[in-house]
């Protein structure tokens, strides 16, 4: 049988493998060479061309075309340092601001100097320290002022620009959803519970909305903030904080200089009330800012920060470079994290108690992340958008390298087939090269082909050139262009330097072409001339595609006695036979077996080989395709007790999920109830106790309330209650109503659970009380059980409790996760009321049914009629 293999089948075990066809992908260390003498069988020797002339033509064409391309700014003036004076209007949401630039032309001679200023007031411009003023003109954009005279490159100048800057969404990205650049949170104290909040987000060319600049990624200076707020206000920028100065009327003025250059997205500030836990690594200062209630969580919700700094100092062969790390959780952040040079900033999904975060690897990740362009973003920096993989690629390899190094291979490789899913899944849909210099908008470059396939495709070279010349080559990189704006050639130039090999052919095709190879591989043993055949296709088609990829694959050869033997070899052709000489018929042959290839394949295999393959080959991804099969092949259930004792988190979690819904044999049962009291990782642990009580084993009470008792993760905890109450539903309201206090969403969400299958009034407090502390698919959840227990209940209750749905769903401040739930949950009680009205034989009862349900309707059209967001319009299309 062929199976198809790429990233998205194995992420799926856990929801059961759907298709009759399931699909992968390939990773790790050592070059193709000549050291095995396979013969090589050349099918198709003519120039293949991708399908689609006309359209695609002109697409290609237009790659060329220089009204389309996306060039790096042209440099007139050097910005050499900028100074910003900032006094914040909280109530009109305005920042009163003095800058002083200091610049001198790049190279040309200029008496005029353009800035970007976006939604600007200007009270006075002119040369610093002069009293006449300097003529402009003002485009709501650009800021263009007359110089006094002309300067050449070798004259310095200082400009200063008095203002009011009134940040205003005018658009936004999936990737980043407003671009304001600074941001009030609850300025004027109307929302309860919320704290009052400013903090920033630069990229991509959205700090000038809150200071004059030259906006651009090839841009670089130093910088001085001098931040004037009330007493009670934490302030963070980029650099050092150099003093504060107590002011009269409880004011207070931080003054905070960055001394190395950067480029202006990456300036920061944060004002707020935060609990700031401080750290060190090596002499440098580590601070960690959150909320108070976090303030004893704080080093877990940004965890191994002095342990990285030091992996990644250690490993790219250059100390982290700047002054100090800081890291700052703030409230409605427009995207996930943003690497501000020496002051990351983190969304409010990051801030749980360190309860919350057992096994949970999101954090760590996202810190990884965010250090990571520390070096590939701030200290060398993409000198444009359409270079975005040069700073996106690496931070999500880093993600890749800390769990390799902290958990294993394992642990990185199940991270890896989560970035080719995210990766495969647009490229369905559309593709374009990791280096870009024809999209529609610089937003656009944040997408899953600067990080995902960014990544992996680093992760290929890695493989190729080897770890020691890889991490060589990067040291080389960042120590030549240190401080400075790079293009993709300066990555390979680095790498030949150092392995002394023309790699064009790897950027050519990986970096300045879209796509992936698309393979068909299958397998034979000629037993006359005693030669394994493997025959690999290349399918991929599109105009900007490479119709063939070059790829250096290993190929593992498995005898029946278990011993393994490596062969490296080429795939450069259309259609290609590979001949590797074996005495007899292998036990298994495994194309790409170091799984490094982003490619989408079709490998045929029968079920004694995915039986061999999961006892006998070493990598994690084999270990998954086996089991990922199990559909397919009844033969292979026979690894399912292997697969439950595992290593690896994910494969029990796999042979779990296969087990069937009938009670198995009894030793599967004796380890399950192990694995229920026991496994090392939470989420296997909470599966477990979820398969007993779909069992309805005798003895899962018994577990899920041990479990309740002594577990540490919430999500074991969440898990058992939920088990108990769908064994034991007396037990579980008890339960329940113990855990109402736990300040954890997975608990929040399993009692809401509980209490809407129930039909106890009293509990419609607790939704009340928690309303606001759910959020994303949670919020989803949450809400339509509460809507649940409401339609149980009196008119009066459905209405109030809609009443309160309306308020949050018709509030833009809250999260578009809530809002949408809250529109979904009062459909969904109008349908209910609907419903309830057609079976009713009351027909007084039927009327006010109707009349509630008509109700719910014009209620769910004036949350319509508010909401901004089109995407949540289109969503609310669908209900």
């Amino acid at each position: 049988m062929k199976v198809f293999l790429q990233g998205l089948l194995f992420l799926g075990l856990l929801s059961a493998c759907g298709s009759s066809r399931p699909t992968t992908a390939g990773g790790s260390e050592s070059r193709p060479g000549n050291a095995s003498p396979i013969a090589y069988e050349q099918l198709d020797t003519l120039v293949v061309t991708p399908d689609g002339p006309g359209e695609d033509e002109k697409e290609a064409a237009s790659l060329f075309d220089p009204v389309g391309y996306r060039s790096s700014e042209t440099q007139k003036h050097d910005l050499l340092h900028t100074r910003l004076e900032l006094a914040f209007d909280w109530e009109k949401e305005e920042v009163a601001g003095k800058a002083t630039l200091r610049l001198k032309p790049f190279f040309y001679s200029a008496s005029d100097l353009v800035l970007d200023a976006k939604g600007f007031i200007f009270h006075r411009v002119s040369l610093a320290g002069r009293q006449d003023t300097l003529a402009y003109t003002y485009d709501g954009n650009k800021l263009t002022i007359s110089l006094d005279r002309e300067y050449t490159r070798e004259e310095e100048y200082v400009v200063s620009i008095d203002y009011t800057a009134r940040p205003s969404a005018s658009g936004g990205s999936a990737a980043i959803t407003s671009d304001k650049g600074l941001f009030f949170i609850n300025p004027r104290g109307e929302e309860p519970g919320k704290p009052r909040q400013i903090w920033t987000q630069g990229e991509t060319e959205h700090n000038s909305r809150w200071f004059p600049t030259i906006d651009k990624p090839n841009e670089r200076c130093t910088q001085e903030m001098l931040v004037t707020v009330d007493t009670s206000m934490v302030t963070l920028s980029n650099g050092l904080l150099v003093s504060s100065t107590l002011l009269p009327g409880g004011k207070r003025t931080d003054y905070w200089r960055q001394d190395i250059p950067h480029a202006p997205y990456l300036f920061m500030l944060a004002v707020g009330d935060f609990a700031v836990v401080k750290d060190s690594w090596r002499g440098i200062q580590l601070g960690y800012y959150v909320e108070p209630a976090y303030e004893k969580d704080a080093k877990a919700i940004f965890p191994y920060t002095p342990d990285m700094l030091s992996f990644f100092s250690d490993i790219l062969g250059v100390p982290y470079p700047w002054q100090k790390y800081s890291q700052i959780v703030v409230r409605d952040y427009v995207s996930g994290a943003m690497e501000n040079t020496t002051a990351a900033i983190f969304g409010d999904f990051i801030q749980r108690h360190e309860r919350e975060l057992v096994d949970v690897l999101t954090n760590e990740k996202i810190v990884a992340h965010e250090m990571m362009h520390h070096w590939f973003g701030d200290y060398v920096t993409c000198e444009s958008w359409s270079n975005l993989a040069l700073n996106e690629g690496f931070a999500n390899y880093s993600e890749y390298l800390w769990l390799e190094h902290k958990y294993g291979r394992d642990a990185a490789s199940y991270h890896l087939l989560e970035e080719w899913a995210g990766y495969f899944s647009q490229a369905r849909n559309t593709t374009h090269p990791l280096i870009d210099f024809t999209y529609d908008d610089k937003e656009d470059m944040f997408d899953a082909h600067s990080y995902n396939k960014g990544g992996a495709v680093l992760h290929m070279l890695r493989n190729y050139v080897g770890d020691a010349a890889f991490f060589a080559s990067l040291k080389l990189y960042l120590t030549r262009n240190a401080l400075s704006a790079v293009e993709v050639h300066d990555l390979r130039l680095a790498f030949e330097d150092v392995t002394g090999e023309d790699l064009n052919w790897f950027f050519n095709q990986w970096f300045l072409s879209e796509g992936h190879p698309k393979l068909d591989v299958s397998y034979d043993y000629d037993s006359q001339r005693k030669e394994i055949i493997v025959s690999v296709e290349q399918s991929q088609t599109g105009a900007n595609m490479p119709a063939v990829f070059w790829l250096p694959v290993a190929v593992d050869v498995y005898m029946p006695d278990g011993l393994r033997e490596r062969h490296k070899v080429w795939v450069k052709e259309r259609e290609q036979i590979l001949r590797i000489p074996a005495p007899v018929k292998p036990a298994l042959v495994i194309f790409d077996a170091d799984h490094v290839l982003l490619a989408e394949r079709a490998d045929e295999k029968e079920a004694a080989e995915y039986i061999f393959q999961f006892k006998n080959a070493p990598h994690l991804f084999e270990r998954m395709e086996a089991v990922s099969v199990i559909d397919f092949y009844p033969e292979l259930t026979e690894l399912l007790p292997l697969a439950l004792r595992d290593t690896f988190y994910a494969i029990r979690q796999a042979g779990l999920s296969y087990l069937s819904e009938d009670l198995p044999n009894a030793d599967l049962v004796e380890q399950v109830r192990n694995m229920a009291k026991m496994d090392p990782h939470s989420e296997v642990r909470s599966m477990a106790i979820e398969k007993l009580a779909e069992w309805k084993d005798e003895e899962a009470v018994r577990i899920a309330v041990e479990a309740m008792e002594t577990a540490r993760p919430y999500s074991v905890i969440s898990a058992a209650l939920q088990a108990v109450a769908e064994l034991d539903p007396k037990a579980g309201i008890a339960a329940a109503q113990k855990l109402e206090g736990e300040n954890s969403e997975d608990i929040i969400l399993s009692i809401g659970s509980i209490y809407a299958d129930g039909d106890d009034m009293n509990r419609l407090a607790f939704f009340a009380s928690n309303l606001e502390e759910v959020d994303g698919y949670g919020a989803l959840s949450f809400y339509v059980d509460y809507q649940r227990l409401l339609v149980k209940g009196s008119m009066d209750e459905m209405k109030g409790g809609a009443e309160k749905l309306a308020a949050i769903a018709k509030n833009m401040k809250q999260s578009p996760w809530r809002r949408i739930s809250a529109g979904k949950a009062i459909v969904d009680m109008q349908a209910a009321c609907t419903d309830m009205a057609l079976a009713s034989a009351n027909a007084a009862k039927a009327a006010v049914l109707r009349e509630t349900a008509s109700w719910l309707r014009n209620l769910f059209n004036e949350i319509k009629s508010v909401e901004t967001d089109e995407q949540v319009l289109e969503l609310y299309k669908q209900f």
